[in-house]
């Protein structure tokens, strides 16, 4: 009954109506789930890549039923006792200088707001993105996105000033050539990237939006000087640097934010996500204070009804101090270095794994047909019926799972041990022996 009401009521994301199959979700706890029938899944998505203190945390629980008794809603321009301490809890964790925030209600409204405020501030329009990536499902998000869901969303699209630029993808670059070290191919990257930027006016370029660690598009962490060279080259032509971290921020790669792991403070941070531990809608816009200081006596043209609602913030406050109380940076740090050495593990055993790539509690196996030729079992934009099995595999098997073309995610909750890893590995083992 749940499963056919929702599917004749709701409009499914990102899915052919005919095609959803969602699992009736009943209860949750740590890294676990469990069905209608009673089914115990293994999270090992974290459901979008955003419960990153695992489900049900008490804590969070009754900081929101807390506020729920004390205020529900204050509008926009209200000062609160939840906002107030908001500020000081996550300026402690935002690189030097990141200490002016802009609340919305996801990741999508973030970077959507990110882009308004370096246009308003270099008064330039042009902004660059990346092939590889994901900003959001919003117009300007959506088009500033690189990969297949952009393309239905451009019909008849007004906007304009985006510009293309390729990612530091060394298993499948051009640029790349065997035994060139990181440095080598992330110099070859950043020349080719300086050339775009030279063809399109650096002038013209109010900034470059970027996932810090490439999410769904390739779980890409940047090879070795990229980050602190791009860094330089953007600040060369005065262009800002804005480190989408919606997914890869919040402790999910063994850092309060991933730029942390390269010493590169950007100009502007957008996160959401692991913000609340998805236990609220929050996303958040980090602005370094000299652009801040920009919008001191000029108005900044932006808002939402919902900005700085206090439950959000409630749930935002009281994530930040269970990461904070539990160590849950360090056990991402740390449980992320064994899930590194479980995964290569794999890739030695199935031939069908051309690549490991994992930082933190962020890794992902990108699966071949041929290991030599690189051939993927599926392109760009369509899964392989192959891939389709596996994930069938891994949910009957108890693990909730996520694929995106020719890559299996394994992105657990950070709160996740050694030895619950182990017993979604050994299920991902077996279900690899269909695609080898």
């Amino acid at each position: 009954e749940i499963i056919d009401s929702c599917k004749q009521y709701t409009m499914w994301s990102w899915s052919a109506q005919k095609s959803v199959d969602p699992i009736v979700m009943a209860k949750a706890n740590g890294i676990y789930f469990w069905d209608g029938h009673g089914k115990r899944y293994i999270d090992l998505n974290s459901q979008l890549m955003c419960v990153n203190i695992g489900h049900q945390h008490p804590v969070v629980i009754q900081a929101i039923k807390d506020q729920c008794d004390e205020l529900v809603y204050a509008g926009p321009n209200m000062a609160t006792k939840v906002r107030a301490e908001f500020g000081p809890l996550l300026s402690k964790h935002t690189p030097n200088n990141l200490n002016k925030f802009f609340f919305t209600l996801g990741g999508s409204e973030a970077n959507e707001n990110a882009i308004k405020l370096a246009k308003f501030h270099t008064n330039r329009y042009k902004i660059i993105s990346r092939y590889r990536s994901y900003h959001g499902g919003t117009h300007c998000s959506i088009m500033l996105t690189g990969d297949p869901r952009r393309w239905p969303n451009e019909i008849g699209s007004p906007m304009g000033g985006i510009i293309r630029a390729f990612d530091p993808y060394k298993y499948r670059s051009i640029l790349y050539k065997d035994g060139m070290s990181d440095e080598e191919f992330s110099h070859l990257c950043l020349k080719q990237l300086e050339e775009t930027i030279l063809y399109e006016n650096p002038d013209s370029i109010a900034a470059m939006i970027l996932e810090t660690v490439t999410g769904t598009n390739g779980l890409i962490p940047p090879p070795a000087g990229y980050l602190p060279g791009l860094r330089a080259l953007l600040s060369k032509y005065g262009i800002l640097m804005i480190c989408d971290e919606v997914m890869c921020g919040l402790g999910r790669t063994g850092q309060w934010f991933a730029c942390n792991h390269w010493n590169v403070i950007p100009d502007i941070i957008t996160m959401a996500k692991g913000i609340t531990s998805a236990y609220m809608p929050l996303g958040v816009v980090a602005i370094s204070n000299d652009i801040a200081k920009s919008f001191d006596e000029k108005v900044f043209s932006g808002g939402l009804t919902y900005n700085g609602h206090p439950l959000a913030l409630a749930a935002a406050n009281a994530t930040i101090k269970v990461m904070e109380n539990e160590n849950i940076i360090n056990n991402s740090e740390v449980i992320g270095l064994y899930l590194n050495s479980k995964l290569n593990e794999l890739k030695d055993k199935h031939i069908s794994i051309g690549d490991v790539r994992s930082i933190g509690l962020f890794g992902a196996l990108e699966l071949v047909k041929n290991r030599k030729t690189k051939e993927p079992f599926s392109n760009y934009s369509v899964k392989d019926s192959t891939l389709n099995r596996l994930m069938k595999y891994l949910r009957d098997h108890g693990i909730f799972a996520f694929s995106a073309g020719t890559l299996l995610f394994v992105n657990p909750p950070l709160v996740i041990n050694k030895e619950q890893l182990d017993e979604a590995i050994n299920i991902v083992d077996k279900a690899l022996e269909i695609v080898d």
